[in-house]
């Protein structure tokens, strides 16, 4: 049994479980694991704490002198945290299908944590920031080795140069086939949306259609 100290008494407080509100849906028919990825910097850990409905997970460290000549932080010079392993939420779509949030971290020294999240995972988000697109390549390159589908969210950031969805789709060198959007990660509906966006991209790839007789 689980206890947690209680300072005002001296008695031991029983955990009596999960908040209501972290308990999944009993109507949750489906669960379908989901990654999150991009560059450093790119607003990864922030669109899991705005969409998530459960307290998400974080594992952001302080950035210190060690990450200095090791981690490009060009454009994001003001950045003071960083995620070292990864990050979790949850979100119900409908009542019945629920999507599991895993977000990788950016720097390149932590990528052999990359594997184990693609694991299982039916589909992916890639956060680009266009004022850093080089940063998101590595991303689209791994998903795409391992045959992972994804959609592309184009995240807002103050002063980012906007580019027309053809010219960024060139850029990338991404097939028509794989959908771009405009996404704010901090905002908790066009989160869900970019999310509604890859779920509808995994429908259609799955959408047999029948042969002509």
């Amino acid at each position: 049994m689980d206890y947690r100290n209680s300072e005002a008494s001296g008695e031991a407080e029983e955990i009596v479980g999960p908040r209501s509100e972290d308990t999944l849906p009993a109507s949750a028919a489906a669960a379908v694991k989901v990654v999150i990825v991009g560059g450093f910097g790119v607003g990864k850990t922030t669109m899991v704490g705005s969409v998530s409905e459960i307290r998400p997970l974080t594992t952001e460290e302080t950035m210190t002198q060690a990450g200095v000549g090791v981690d490009d932080i060009a454009g994001i010079e003001r950045k003071t945290e960083t995620t070292v392993a990864m990050d979790f939420g949850r979100i119900s779509l409908n009542e019945r299908l629920v999507l599991y949030l895993f977000g990788t971290p950016g720097q390149e020294r932590f990528w052999f944590l990359w594997n184990g999240l693609f694991e299982g995972a039916l589909g992916a988000v890639v956060l680009i920031d266009t004022r850093r697109l080089e940063v998101s390549f590595d991303a689209v390159g791994r998903l795409e080795e391992r045959g992972v589908p994804f959609v592309v969210a184009v995240n807002v950031f103050p002063e980012a140069p906007v580019h027309p969805m053809a010219e960024l789709r060139a850029a990338m060198d991404l097939p028509d086939s794989v959908p771009i959007i405009d996404c704010d990660a901090r905002d908790r509906a066009s989160s869900r949306d970019t999310l509604l966006t890859l779920v509808r991209h995994l429908q259609s790839l799955h959408t047999v259609t029948p042969e002509t007789p």
